[in-house]
């Protein structure tokens, strides 16, 4: 059997910039087990298999899954896989903004696709309500695992487990040079992560209403370009701790480092202690083609 996929730059308008994502568009009739040896084949942060839902209030069901495994939710897998569908006109062109409703491992929520011109322009997904766990890791060993000292570290915040559908560690810096010094120890920072978080999410300020960041993974990858989960985990991070007023714009330039800037934009919606963050950006197609199973 052959199925068609396209590779998208997500967070950007530029080619060769951005997150890389993978989507295969019929991803029905697919394994599991044959999604994660594709997954691994396209060697990419996530690759997303769009199926039909299984719930029918969702237009389409996304699965997605790194080389390692499928993960609930994440957040430049879903920016670029409307963004491509919107491009491919399974969501009729509109001019303002069309919602629908996505089936993901983590329930059904709510895009937002704006167009510009008859394309898509932007894309904005709902996160789920964020959830905090105390981080209470030895500063001393997450520093060396970071190849930081301890005095990098932002002396006016904490570190912190948070989750608006995946669970991450916020780790807040002190400037950007910080973070610009960042030197991954994989297999320590995987053994203080444990299973609490998929990765390290170090960021710094860079001016009002603006952040740096670097997503480290304790896994092969090393680094991920763009994470629009853990972009809104920050969003809602920033909120809870006085650092950011509800429905404020946060912008984010995210792998920068790495020479693939990404631009991330969040906005936190509070109710009561309830903090629900919203993940915007754009996308551009770069490859397209089949593979055979």
């Amino acid at each position: 059997m052959e199925h068609r996929y396209y590779t998208l730059d997500v967070f950007t308008t530029t080619r060769f910039a951005g997150n890389p994502l993978a989507v295969f568009t019929d991803g029905d009739g697919l394994s599991e087990e044959e999604m994660l040896a594709i997954a691994r084949e396209m060697n990419l942060s996530e690759t997303v298999f769009v199926q039909k839902p299984t719930d029918e209030e969702a237009l389409a069901r996304l699965r997605i899954f790194t080389t390692k495994e499928e993960l609930k939710l994440a957040g430049h897998p879903v920016i670029g896989t409307w963004f491509l569908l919107a491009e491919l006109g399974v969501v009729p062109a509109q001019e303002g903004g069309v919602h629908v409703l996505q089936q993901t491992g983590a329930g059904v929520l709510p895009v937002e696709i704006r167009f510009k011109d008859g394309r898509p322009h932007r894309v904005t997904m709902t996160q789920k309500e964020a959830l905090f766990k105390p981080a209470r890791l030895d500063k001393k060993k997450l520093a060396a695992a970071l190849g930081l000292s301890t005095k990098d570290f932002d002396p006016t915040l904490q570190t912190e487990f948070v989750s608006t559908g995946i669970f991450n560690l916020m780790v807040p810096l002190r400037n950007r040079a910080a973070l610009g010094k960042i030197a991954m120890n994989m297999i320590e920072l995987r053994k203080l992560q444990g299973k609490n978080a998929t990765m390290a999410y170090c960021f710094a300020p860079n001016g009002n209403g603006k952040v740096c960041s670097r997503g480290m993974l304790p896994w092969e990858l090393y680094e991920d370009a763009a994470t629009g989960s853990a972009a809104g985990s920050l969003g809602a991070y920033l909120v809870r701790h006085g650092k950011l007023a509800p429905g404020h714009t946060l912008s984010i330039l995210q792998g920068a480092e790495m020479g693939r800037p990404s631009h991330i934009e969040v906005e936190v919606t509070q109710t009561g202690k309830k903090l629900v963050p919203r993940v915007s950006g754009a996308a551009i197609k770069v490859l397209e083609g089949t593979i055979r199973i």
